[in-house]
C-alpha cells in the first residue's frame, strides 16, 4: 500500500511536468536486445521460448522497453513519457530481488541537452522530495568525457577505438590500460588471425550486416588494425594522464575549475572539455552534487550524463542518464537523442 501512495504521489510530479503515460510491453524478443543493445543485458534476462520456438524474455530495463515501443509506435515529434511497472533481472547476488518496481520518465527527440538533462533529473528529486525523502545527494558522471580525452591523445588508432569502445567494461579496461603501459599489445598470433579474418571478409558482400554493422565497416577497422604500429612510445604517459583522469571527484561547482587544472597540468588542448554546459547547469538544483569521471561505467547504453540518486542511508533510489546511440542501435534509421531516469520503488524502505 505504501509503495501505491509513493507512485500515486510521483506521477502527480511527472504530469505536473508535462510527462505523458506509456505502456511498454512487458514480454520482448530477447535476440533482438542482445544484438542490438549489447551482451550485457544476456546474463540478467530472464528468457524463454514461445510456442515458436522463439526466445523472449520478460523485460530487464523498462529503458529499452520504453525505446521499442517509442519506435514501434513510429513517433516523429519529440516525446515526453512515463512508466511505472515492473523490470525483471537475474542476478549472482541472491540478496537481488528478481522483481525490480520501476517508475520513470524519458525524453525521446531531445533538442537541448543542458535543458532537458536537467529537466529529467530536476523532475525525478522533486518526485523523491514529494515522497518526503529527506537529506538526498546526487552522484554524476559523464561517460563522454573519458572518450573524448582518449580522442586527444597520441595513441594509434586502434588503441584509440579499443579504450572508447571497453570504457564501460572498468576492469577489462584497467586490462587494457595495463598491456598500453608495458607494450604487451597483441601477440604475433593474434596479428596473423587478424590478417586471414581480414582477406576472409574481403570475399563477403560487402553490404551484408553482421551484428549491426556492415562488412565494409568491419573491413576498414581490421585493416587500420593491422596497419598500426604495434607500439609506441608515450605509452606510460598516455596512461598515467588516462588513471589520473578517472581519479577525478569534486563537486559540481568546482568542476570546470578541476578540469582546466588536469588540462593545464598534462598540458593538453584547453577545449577538449569545452562543452559541460549540461554538467554546470545542474549546479541550478538544490542538492548535494558530487561529480566522479570513474562513475556511470556499468551500463553500456549511456553516452553522456549519468547519475544516481541515494538516501540518507546510501541506498540507491534512482538512477537515469543519456542514451543518444540506443534508439538508432535498436533499429531507427538515425540517430534520436534520449534522456530519462527511473525511481526504484524496492529501494523506498522510508
Amino acid at each position: 500500500m505504501k509503495s501505491k501512495n509513493y507512485s500515486e504521489n510521483i506521477i502527480k510530479v511527472f504530469k505536473k511536468d508535462g510527462f505523458v503515460l506509456s505502456e511498454p510491453d512487458v514480454l520482448l524478443d530477447s535476440n533482438y536486445i542482445i544484438e542490438r543493445s549489447g551482451e550485457n543485458f544476456r546474463k540478467i534476462m530472464l528468457t524463454f521460448e514461445d510456442d515458436t520456438g522463439k526466445s523472449m524474455c520478460l523485460r530487464p530495463d523498462l529503458t529499452v522497453a520504453s525505446c521499442i515501443k517509442y519506435l514501434k509506435d513510429n513517433s516523429k515529434a519529440n516525446s515526453k513519457i512515463y512508466y511505472s511497472g515492473q523490470a525483471y533481472r537475474r542476478s549472482k547476488n541472491l540478496k537481488d530481488k528478481v522483481i525490480n518496481y520501476q517508475i520513470g520518465v524519458e525524453i525521446f527527440g531531445s533538442k537541448n541537452k543542458s535543458i532537458d538533462d536537467l529537466k529529467v533529473l530536476k523532475t525525478i528529486t522533486n518526485s523523491i522530495n514529494k515522497i518526503k525523502v529527506k537529506n538526498i545527494s546526487v552522484k554524476v558522471g559523464d561517460v563522454s568525457l573519458c572518450k573524448k580525452l582518449i580522442e586527444s591523445l597520441k595513441i594509434p588508432e586502434r588503441w584509440r577505438l579499443r579504450l572508447k569502445r571497453h570504457f564501460w567494461r572498468p576492469q577489462y579496461f584497467e586490462d587494457l590500460l595495463d598491456r598500453l603501459e608495458t607494450n604487451s599489445d597483441v601477440d604475433p598470433t593474434s596479428v596473423e588471425l587478424d590478417k586471414k579474418k581480414f582477406f576472409k571478409m574481403k570475399n563477403i558482400d560487402q553490404n551484408k550486416e553482421i551484428a549491426n554493422r556492415k562488412v565494409s565497416e568491419i573491413i576498414a577497422r581490421f585493416d587500420r588494425k593491422i596497419k598500426d604500429p604495434r607500439s609506441f612510445k608515450e605509452n606510460k604517459k598516455t596512461v598515467k594522464i588516462i588513471k589520473d583522469f578517472l581519479k577525478i571527484n569534486c563537486p559540481i561547482e568546482n568542476l570546470e575549475r578541476t578540469l582546466n587544472n588536469f588540462t593545464n597540468k598534462n598540458n593538453l588542448g584547453k577545449n577538449i572539455f569545452r562543452d559541460i554546459s549540461s554538467l554546470k547547469n545542474l549546479s541550478k538544483l538544490n542538492s548535494k552534487i558530487i561529480f566522479s569521471t570513474n562513475f556511470g561505467r556499468d551500463i553500456e547504453y549511456y553516452s553522456g550524463l549519468v547519475f544516481e540518486i541515494y538516501n540518507s542511508s546510501k541506498k540507491e533510489i534512482a538512477r537515469g542518464g543519456r542514451y543518444d546511440g540506443l534508439l538508432k542501435s535498436l533499429g531507427s534509421k538515425k540517430n534520436i537523442s534520449a534522456v530519462g531516469a527511473a525511481i526504484n520503488l524496492n529501494n523506498l524502505n522510508i
